[in-house]
């Protein structure tokens, strides 16, 4: 009997030892993402359309 009684007064020691803690909720570490966006196509077209403009209106005002 005194095993027994022995035997259960150890288990329930390491038992308690062993929750003492409690849970803990593991953290997430969030990594950072940097998008780099590239020049916008439209701004291009844009630029190309202007200068062509330009260079029809000095054809059309040049008097040769």
């Amino acid at each position: 009997m005194k095993k027994v009684i022995l035997a259960a007064t150890i288990v329930a020691a390491s038992v308690s030892a062993s929750f003492a803690g409690g849970y803990s909720e593991p953290e997430v570490v969030a990594v950072p993402v940097v998008v780099e966006e590239g020049s916008s196509s439209s701004l291009g077209g844009s630029t190309a359309l202007l200068l062509l403009g330009a260079v029809a209106l000095a054809v059309a005002l040049s008097n040769d």
